[in-house]
């Protein structure tokens, strides 16, 4: 831009910045390199399976599209022909202001190869975006991009800059939410450089070994194990001429990223830019497909969700319990559509059939008395009368006879066909291809020959078709099945596990970690942590290592901020446990996974799980001050167990009392009419004690009147039922004395009573 000075004209710096732009430009990686998806995978690319009915290509390039970016290069290997042709077909090669060009190779086996082919092609010109095809986000660039730029002003060493957010690992299995390994990262609080990168750090130990040079030249460092990386890099051109010059560098993480923290010759720096109410995850296992697609249905990915239109999905309705419909889905009336399930266009579902927590595709003719619980069904699949799916995935074409069940973990590829009443094992894969030998992370390349590609319907011409008859139906080489056990019809392979690979599997799987698993593993972190509090190698809290050890407003701070995380992630918990019908033992597996993690004790868990309770009677529809106390009275008793089993001495249910007057003051006010009432309830249910409170009442005594609100809405209730029957030390005769919201409220513990005794019926 031009700007008048004194009569004269002169450029800004800024204007020459302007006048010597490039384009923001992004290299997106279509390829994986990895197996964590077969068998899918050896008939279709990663970045074309379909996430929420969308393939994962898409919610990338859209949100490219949407942060700025404006040339993308695709880079193609496996499968290339597949992905060339489907972005060929799409919209993307036609948008203004927004180019997409593919790269295609047919001999590169990792990322460091497919980055030295783009820099042979002299391609980027300038800063770019490094990301693969199958991450979803919704997060703003300007931010990051312009630290990032700031950076390269005053250290030109400055090459990479990550993205990161917040996500605590579950102690019990050492995983993210997303099934990742837990990550270790030490980080310095002032700069944001990054310091130490370990994803596969040796956990029993209980201890991380940092280089001293770094402690001396940061007087101040971070370690976290609670950071997820969302592999969304902003990169300097230097970026590629290091994978050029080190032919090592191979993996992204494990070889670059790595190795330039432990290289002091070249004295490269890689920094990170936390993100906190953005979204920004990658799909990199089954679990985490499984979470994303979640986090889609559920909104968090917003605009990218399924009722919104972008390049790529038809836009369905949204309807009530975050069901979403195409408007042409031929259902019965008497079938059941769950909570948070989305139904494809042109699906028919039959009489009787209960679908719930699930994604079915396009094309999909689904029969009646059927069950799919967890479950992601894909384009034109075929599911007879009297089967069960649960969390199971279901490629295209699969048809499954009348009577098949799938258990939890089970991946079926593409048009499989399943024999009546075949139950198929927990963690199966099954595939019309063969279990191939060789494990090479190139193995793809051998199956994407010339004859793959797309065709017209939303299938993807499988491998399988041209395979002989002979190879299809080869059953007797799987171990342990006989004709029977598959079925009056269909053929397949069922996919050997190696040693370890079913642990593998139910970690990284769709279905919930088995309670039994849980439990052990439980048990053994438990174990391991009272171990080492003994040997004193018990790693501090996230937080920062500083030499000051002594206590400051900043460890204040990260308190309450863990206090709050672990809150949100109890109350998410506890959703899904509301949503997917979870058993209470399970949910308290969960809950003390999260107990452990941010080292929180029973008194915050019992606080968080009544907010969370309450929350859901709020947030329950409701017209009048009666339904909602109705809700509630549904919601404590329906969750009466999960509560007390946090209620181990008077602490806990003193801080139940303070969460729920905090709640009235503050975040559910609608609540405050209802104190005496819902106290009286929890009182009636024995989930709280009399010494509870008559405690949380003495405390109130020398408060100010503003503190005294909702005391002396329960004054005659603690006089009648509390104070009396226990003075009476033992008398049978109770006060006949009437409160006039005794009715009420036993009139919504009949109603909801008998609420609950029909859901259970029916």
């Amino acid at each position: 831009m031009v700007q008048k000075k004194g009569g004269g004209q002169r450029v800004s710096d800024d204007a020459e910045e302007d006048l010597s732009r490039v384009p923001l430009q992004a290299i997106l990686l279509a390829d994986s390199f990895a197996q964590k998806f077969r068998p899918i995978t050896l008939e279709r690319p990663k970045v074309l399976l379909p996430l929420v009915n969308v393939p994962m290509i898409e919610y990338t390039l859209a949100w490219l599209e949407s942060a700025g970016v404006e040339e993308v290069f695709v880079f193609c290997c496996a499968h290339a022909k597949q992905v060339i042709e489907y972005l060929e077909k799409s919209q993307w090669f036609s948008q203004p202001n927004f180019s997409v060009t593919t790269i295609e190779s047919h001999n590169s086996v990792s990322a460091g190869d497919a980055l030295r082919l783009i820099y042979e092609r002299s391609v980027i010109h300038g800063d770019f975006v490094l990301i693969s095809g199958d991450t979803v986000s919704n997060m703003s660039l300007a931010q990051v991009l312009q630290e990032h730029k700031d950076r390269r002003k005053k250290d030109s060493d400055a090459v990479m800059t990550m993205v990161i957010k917040t996500s605590k690992p579950s102690p019990i299995t050492r995983q993210s939410r997303l099934g990742t390994d837990e990550l270790f990262m030490a980080i310095d609080p002032n700069t944001k450089q990054l310091l130490y990168y370990e994803d596969r750090a040796e956990h029993t130990k209980g201890t991380i070994s940092l280089d001293k040079t770094l402690i001396a030249d940061h007087p101040s460092i971070s370690l976290y194990n609670d950071k997820q990386d969302c592999y969304i890099d902003i990169c300097s051109q230097e970026v590629l001429s290091l994978f050029t010059d080190n032919f090592d560098y191979q993996h992204l993480r494990r070889h670059f990223v790595k190795g330039l923290l432990v290289d002091d010759i070249m004295g490269y720096k890689i920094f990170t830019h936390e993100i906190h109410s953005s979204y920004a995850a990658r799909i990199d296992n089954y679990r985490s497909y499984d979470i994303i697609s979640k986090d889609i249905i559920q909104r968090w990915t917003y605009p990218l969700v399924p009722d919104v239109q972008f390049f790529g999905n038809a836009a369905t309705k949204l309807e009530r319990r975050g069901v979403y419909q195409a408007s042409d889905v031929a259902q019965s009336r008497y079938a059941e559509i769950g909570p948070f399930t989305v139904i494809g266009s042109g699906t028919s579902i039959g009489n009787n059939t209960a679908i719930s927590n699930s994604v079915i595709g396009e094309g999909c003719t689904i029969g009646s008395n059927i069950s799919i619980e967890g479950s992601y069904v894909w384009n034109n699949v075929t599911i007879e009368d009297g089967c069960k799916l649960k969390e199971a995935i279901v490629c295209d074409g699969v048809v499954l006879k009348s009577g098949a069940t799938l258990e939890p973990g089970v991946v079926v590829s593409f048009k499989v066909i399943i024999g009546e009443r075949c139950v198929i094992p927990a963690y199966s894969k099954v595939s019309l291809l063969p279990q191939p030998i060789k494990q090479d992370s190139d193995e793809e390349l051998e199956y994407a020959d010339e004859g793959s590609g797309i065709v017209e319907t939303p299938s993807i011409t499988s491998l399988a078709d041209k395979l002989d008859a002979e190879l299809k139906f080869k059953l007797s080489e799987m171990p342990h099945w006989s004709s029977s056990e598959l079925g009056t019809s269909g053929g397949f392979y069922i996919w050997s596990l190696d040693e370890g690979g079913l642990e593998e599997e139910w970690r990284h799987s769709v279905a919930h970690i088995p309670a039994d698993k849980l439990a052990a593993l439980l048990q053994a972190a438990e174990d391991d942590l009272e171990v080492s509090a003994q040997d004193g190698n018990v790693l501090p809290p996230s937080g920062e290592l500083d030499a000051n050890t002594e206590n400051s407003e900043d460890d204040l701070d990260d308190l309450k901020d863990d206090s709050v995380y672990f809150e949100r992630e109890v109350e998410a918990t506890f959703l899904r446990a509301v949503h997917e019908n979870v058993v209470v033992d399970n949910v308290i597996l969960e809950v003390n996974s999260l107990r452990l993690s941010y080292n929180m004790s029973f008194v915050d868990c019992a606080g968080a799980i009544f907010y969370s309770i309450m929350k859901l009677a709020l947030e329950t529809p409701h017209n009048s001050t009666s339904e909602l106390r109705r809700n509630a009275v549904i919601a404590i008793i329906t969750w009466e167990k999960l509560l007390k089993h946090y209620l181990q001495s008077i602490d806990e249910e003193i801080e139940v009392i303070l969460k729920f007057e905090e709640m009235c003051l503050e975040s559910a006010k609608e609540f405050a009419p209802l104190f005496a009432q819902i106290l009286h309830l929890l009182y009636d249910k024995d989930i709280l004690q009399e010494e509870a409170i008559l405690s949380w009442a003495s405390e109130k005594e020398g408060a100010d009147d503003t503190d005294k609100v909702f005391l002396k809405q329960v004054e005659q209730f603690i006089q009648v039922f509390v104070q009396l029957p226990k003075a009476a030390s033992g008398s049978t005769k109770h006060p006949k004395k009437k409160i006039e919201f005794l009715d009420e409220i036993h009139c919504a513990f009949k109603v909801a009573e008998e609420h609950l005794t029909w859901m259970k019926k029916n």
